[in-house]
């Protein structure tokens, strides 16, 4: 339920004040283990003992480096919170327009291929899918969700005036290569983007904003940027550097100081082994992946960095993570993936799912730029974290 008292809380946890998280022992929720080192961890399917559960309270800010990643790594925790009522404002630092086109016939970016390339046209139409995305998280009330994008936010007092609109005034998409099916690392033939943007220059804008929003919770990526994307990489480390400035006394920013928890999207690395193996060994799946040139993931292939072992995350101290039911805002999550169809594609969900697939914590799945087939998952998994002392720690190994 929401009580509006700017406290996050966690089912079967303790009720803490915004910014006073449950601090795990040092090294353990920032260091557990991730990626592929969580593969060589422990393989158990289920983390135990079981997260909490969110119930949210308070505001909530997502950060996030460009338009579909709001969907893709934290749609659950927007539409829930949306769900509830509660402010919502997603801040996304670039307009993707160094992206690859989908161009499905038969969805609404069938004939767009030609805007692969072309990042003025390409940032215009996905800022387009971002609002309707936003519209389908908030459940179709316009501005359940509010948004910023990041380079217009402006820091009164400072230095730091709002881009203006112009491409090259602005922060841009840093582009990424795949590297591996569901990992993404540097495109080597990127020009500069968000990846180089100094960051104080970005971090500044946040803390400004978070001053003035006031969040009970802040959302992004782990410090690897859940799957390796640079501009990902360094959407985390904008978002800890930004938590120290706006929870610090010398910061040269309006407002008070304020300090939210900072919740990092992770995964548990057998519950993500387990929801491949089962998509792969469903034949239903492997029909419909055949029909539409889908592929899936190999055993060996490595997980992504969001992914973190199973033990680690089962021994965190009550309240150090939590975890978000797709089930009560699938809707909506689903209405949004779909609203980004230049990015994602094949969004399907059974109306009757096997007992495999259930079992496995599988609603549905879909597929990338890269055709390979992912689960939608039953649930989403955050790391929480005080946002300041705890941010600094889970920033080590992000770039800047």
């Amino acid at each position: 339920m929401a009580t509006g008292d700017g406290v996050a809380r966690t089912a079967g946890g303790t009720s803490r004040p915004a910014g006073e998280a449950a601090r795990p022992e040092e090294g353990s929720s920032p260091r557990a283990a991730s990626g592929a080192d969580a593969e060589r961890a422990t393989p158990s399917p289920l983390v135990s003992p079981a997260p909490s559960r969110v119930v949210p309270a308070g505001g909530l800010v997502a950060v996030h480096a460009h338009p579909d990643d709001e969907t893709l790594s934290t749609g659950g925790l927007i539409a829930t919170w949306a769900a509830a009522g509660l402010p919502v404002t997603v801040v996304t630092c670039t307009r993707g327009e160094r992206g690859e086109v989908i161009a499905l016939p038969g969805t609404t970016s069938e004939g767009l291929a030609h805007l692969e390339g072309d990042g003025v046209a390409l940032a215009a139409h996905r800022e387009a899918e971002l609002a309707t995305a936003l519209l389908a998280l908030g459940g179709g009330e316009a501005g359940a969700v509010g948004h910023r994008f990041l380079d217009q936010v402006d820091v009164p007092g400072t230095a730091q005036p709002a881009a203006s609109g112009r491409p090259g005034a602005r922060y841009e998409d840093s582009g990424m290569a795949w590297v591996a099916p569901g990992v993404a690392g540097p495109d080597p033939e990127a020009r500069a983007g968000f990846a180089t943007v100094p960051i104080d220059d970005a971090a500044l804008r946040l803390a400004a904003l978070l001053r003035r929003l006031r969040p009970a919770v802040v959302a992004t990526y782990e410090r690897g940027g859940g799957y390796g994307h640079p501009d990902h990489v360094r959407a985390h480390a904008v978002t800890v550097r930004a938590l120290h400035l706006a929870a610090s006394d010398d910061a040269a920013l309006p407002g008070s100081p304020w300090r939210p928890q900072l919740w990092q999207a992770v995964a548990a690395a057998g519950e993500l082994r387990a929801a491949r193996s089962a998509l792969a060994a469903a034949a239903d799946v492997r029909g419909a992946a055949a029909r539409a040139g889908l592929t899936f993931p190999a055993d060996d292939d490595p997980l992504p960095a969001l992914a973190r072992d199973d033990a680690a995350l089962g021994d965190l101290p009550p309240g150090a993570l939590a975890t978000v039911p797709l089930g009560p805002v699938l809707d909506r999550v689903v209405g949004a993936l779909r609203a980004h169809a230049t990015q994602v594609q094949h969004v399907t969900v059974p109306t009757a799912p096997s007992a495999h697939l259930a079992g496995a914590g599988v609603l549905g799945w879909y597929a990338l730029s890269n055709a390979v087939v992912a689960p939608l998952r039953a649930h989403e998994r955050y790391l929480v974290t005080a946002g300041a002392a705890d941010a600094q720690a889970a920033s080590v190994g992000s770039a800047g």
